[in-house]
């Protein structure tokens, strides 16, 4: 007898906003426009510029769709669609909520619904209410962290019975990701050498920190304590980027380790480097772009994770990664129960590649 997958119904056809069309969302929309089940029936955007534009207009998309963009989340509203992507440059708690009490299910990249146990408890109670008033449900997903945080490591502790630590490293070699001389001084790239932002540390604590203890808590090893550290490097020489010079002896690559302790022990860490130059003081081993996940256990394994394309092509193709995950997600949020779900309440996120 035959074994229905754990998949949400092939057939099923979901109609689909997209909110902001910035970095990530506007390939995100085209994703939309794009899949074979997901049907586009509207477009928020921020920026007035932008509205009145046809979708396709707004990801390159290029026939016309018909479907034009606003600013006015009242038509959004009105549309009464199956989901948002809910995509702007800031998450805003209350329109989340205004979209879940009119039963519309949310998919974002936003990282603060990773994992309801480290949400601000009265903005979890007010968001998990919204969800049951409106019988919808609300889903962050992402790349990393995400995908590369979550999923990848729990497939790989199938192979395991025990296991000592997960390791999970970032590299971003800007010198090929396309940073701009404001980006790295934003940054403080090429400035003295100082004790990392206390701002910047706890940024990284709530980016990483609940991805973690989700990992954690799908292996049924709950984190005790998690730890956050900052370190940086100067380089070794002048460094010419495009655009500005990083002079020796100053800032060259940024590290910031997320540590998940468990039991008196490392058990989970996210550690991510920027930087410039492989020339660097200390001397720190750096990786291409990319991802390396090992897993220390009784059956211990790696896995590496390169953007293969052209260094002149990788800020172009890279929020792909994490519009085209959350595009994914959508026909598997529409068969989750109401409420904020997370990567462990669902099954394995399969594209659909099929034609309509």
């Amino acid at each position: 007898m035959a074994i229905e997958p754990l998949l949400p119904p092939p057939t099923a056809s979901h109609r689909v906003v997209q909110w902001a069309t910035g970095n990530v969302g506007a390939h995100a929309l085209r994703a939309v426009l794009e899949h074979p089940h997901l049907v586009l029936c509207g477009v928020l955007v921020h920026d007035p510029a932008k509205a009145g534009l046809d979708a396709a207009e707004l990801c390159g998309a290029g026939r016309a769709t018909g479907i034009t963009a606003t600013t006015d989340v009242a038509e959004v509203l009105a549309l009464a669609p199956d989901c948002v992507l809910y995509m702007p440059r800031l998450f805003d708690p209350d329109e989340v909520c205004r979209l879940l009490v009119a039963g519309i299910d949310v998919v974002t990249t936003h990282g603060e619904l990773r994992h309801p146990e480290s949400m601000e408890p009265e903005v979890c109670a007010r968001i998990e209410a919204a969800c049951w008033f409106g019988g919808a449900s609300v889903l962050s997903t992402g790349v990393a962290p995400g995908f590369v945080t979550e999923t990848l490591p729990v497939a790989l502790s199938s192979l395991q019975r025990r296991v000592r630590r997960i390791a999970i490293e970032e590299s971003v070699q800007l010198a090929t990701h396309g940073a701009d001389r404001l980006m790295l001084e934003a940054m403080g790239f090429g400035g003295a050498a100082r004790e990392f932002e206390p701002e910047r540390l706890a940024h990284a604590r709530r980016l990483h920190a609940p991805s973690l203890r989700l990992l954690a808590e799908s292996l049924r090893l709950p984190l005790d304590t998690v730890a956050v550290r900052g370190e940086h490097a100067v380089a070794t020489r002048d460094v010419a980027l495009a655009g500005t010079v990083i002079p020796a002896g100053t800032v060259a690559a940024q590290r910031i380790t997320v540590t998940g302790v468990a039991d008196g022990h490392d058990l989970l860490g996210y550690r991510s480097t920027w930087y410039c130059t492989d020339e660097l003081d200390p001397a720190w081993t750096v990786g291409e772009t990319g991802w390396h996940v090992s897993v220390e256990g009784e059956t211990p394994v790696e896995l590496s994770l390169r953007y293969p394309v052209r260094p002149d092509r990788l800020a172009a193709v890279s929020p792909r990664y994490a519009a085209n995950r959350a595009v994914n997600a959508v026909a598997y949020l529409r068969a989750a129960p109401p409420g904020i779900r997370t990567t462990g309440d669902l099954p394995p996120i399969v594209a659909e590649l099929g034609r309509s």
